[in-house]
C-alpha cells in the first residue's frame, strides 16, 4: 500500500503521455495485491455469516470514495489551480498519495496476521481466533504449502465458475469508469453532474453493507445475488428504453444499488467455498480477482461516444452481464447441494459435519 501511494504521488511528476503510460502501468503492479490481500485477511478471521458483511464494509469504502472523488477534484481544481506553479491535478494525486501513504504506516502496526501470530492478540484469542474458523470450514483439510495451494485451487473446477460469475458481475459494474458520463447524458453542467454522481453512490453503499448484514445472517447467496441482479437489470433496462431524465436518474439508483450490492455476497461465497486450505482460499481470491478485472478491459469499449446519450450498446450490454451471474449464482447453488448430499452420504471420518452454504 505505501508503494501504491508513492507511486501514485510520482504521477504528479509525469511530464508526457510515454510516462504517464509507464507510471499507470507501475501503479497498477503495486495496488494489485491490496484488494485480494485484503479479502484474504478478512477471510481468516472471519466465519462465512460474518465475511459478507464485513467484505461489503470493506466494499463500500470503495464507493463512497468514487462517490465523492468527482466533488474532490473539483474542489482541488477550483482551490489549488496553478499554486507554487503546479497544476490542479498534479495537486490531486500528491495529495492522495501522501494521504494513502499515511493510512500504510498507521496499518504496519494495526493490521493482524495470521490468527495463530497476531501481536496484540493474547494467547486465548489466538486459539481462539484459529478455532473458530476451522469449526466453520466445509472440507476442511491441513495447509500444504503453496504450490500444493495453487494446484488445489486451479484443479477445482467450481474455482472457474466463480470466475464467470465474478467476471459477469464486474462487467455489469463497468458504468462505474463511465458514470459521470452517463450521468452528463441527464442533460446537465459539469458541475450539477458531478454533484449528481454522489446520490446514487451513498445509496448503493448503504444497500451494500445491508445485503452483506442479510446474506451473513441467513447464511444465504443465491437469492441475494437474484434479488440485487435483477434490480439491476430492470434499471439497465429502463435506461436503455426511455429518455426521460426523472426515470433515467432513478434508473442509476437502481442499477447502481444492484451491481455493486453482491459483491461481498460473491466473493464471501468464493472464500467459504474454497477455502479448504489456506493457501487454496488465497490463489482462488487472487484468480478470481484477476479474471473479474479483465472485463474492464473490453467494457471500456461499450461506451461509445457516437451511442449518447443513452448508450444503448453498454446498456444493454450490462442487463446481459446481469442476467449470466444470475444463471452463474443458480448454476453454484446446484451444484453445491448435489456436493451436500454426497458429503451427507459419505462416511469419511475427515469430515467435520460443515455443509457448503449457498
Amino acid at each position: 500500500m505505501a508503494a501504491w501511494a508513492v507511486v501514485s504521488a510520482c504521477t504528479a511528476l509525469v511530464k508526457n503521455y510515454t510516462g504517464l503510460v509507464t507510471v499507470r502501468f507501475i501503479l497498477g503492479v503495486a495496488e494489485a495485491p491490496y484488494y485480494p490481500g485484503a479479502l484474504y485477511l478478512l477471510s481468516l478471521f472471519y466465519t462465512r455469516k460474518e465475511i459478507a458483511t464485513r467484505l461489503s464494509v470493506l466494499y463500500s469504502g470503495n464507493i463512497f470514495a468514487t462517490s465523492f472523488s468527482g466533488l474532490i477534484a473539483e474542489a482541488t481544481f477550483s482551490t489549488l489551480d496553478r499554486v507554487h506553479g503546479i497544476a490542479g491535478w498534479r495537486w490531486l494525486f500528491i495529495i492522495e498519495g501522501s494521504l494513502t501513504f499515511a493510512v500504510a504506516i498507521v496499518g504496519l502496526w494495526l493490521l493482524p496476521d495470521f490468527p495463530l501470530t497476531t501481536r496484540w492478540l493474547t494467547p486465548d484469542e489466538r486459539q481462539l481466533a484459529h478455532d473458530r474458523i476451522e469449526r466453520d470450514t466445509a472440507g476442511i483439510e491441513p495447509n500444504k504449502g503453496s504450490r500444493a495451494g495453487f494446484a488445489q485451487a486451479v484443479r477445482d473446477p467450481r474455482l472457474y465458475l466463480f470466475c464467470l460469475m465474478q467476471n459477469l458481475h464486474l462487467s455489469a459494474c463497468s458504468f462505474n469508469n463511465f458514470f459521470p458520463t452517463v450521468i452528463g447524458s441527464l442533460g446537465f453542467n459539469r458541475t450539477i453532474t458531478l454533484v449528481l454522481t454522489c446520490p446514487p453512490y451513498l445509496v448503493s453503499g448503504a444497500a451494500g453493507v445491508i445485503v452483506g448484514i442479510s446474506s451473513g445472517k441467513f447464511n444465504e447467496r443465491t437469492w441475494h445475488i437474484t434479488g440485487s441482479m435483477g434490480l439491476a437489470l430492470v434499471g439497465f433496462i429502463i435506461s436503455c428504453a426511455t429518455m426521460n431524465v426523472a426515470a433515467r436518474y432513478v434508473s442509476c439508483f437502481m442499477f447502481a444499488s444492484g451491481a455493486y450490492a453482491v459483491n461481498s455476497c460473491i466473493l464471501g461465497w468464493v472464500s467459504a467455498t474454497l477455502g479448504q486450505t489456506n493457501e487454496k482460499k488465497a490463489v482462488s481470491l487472487s484468480i478470481v480477482n484477476v479474471v473479474a478485472n479483465a472485463s474492464y478491459i473490453y467494457t471500456a469499449y461499450l461506451y461509445l461516444k457516437s451511442d449518447g446519450p443513452k448508450y444503448l450498446t453498454a446498456m444493454s450490454s450490462n442487463a446481459a452481464f446481469a442476467f449470466g451471474t444470475i444463471v452463474c449464482a443458480w448454476g453454484m447453488r446446484g451444484w453445491l447441494i448435489k456436493t451436500n448430499k454426497k458429503l451427507a452420504a459419505s462416511d469419511s471420518q475427515s469430515d467435520n459435519g460443515v455443509r457448503y452454504a449457498y
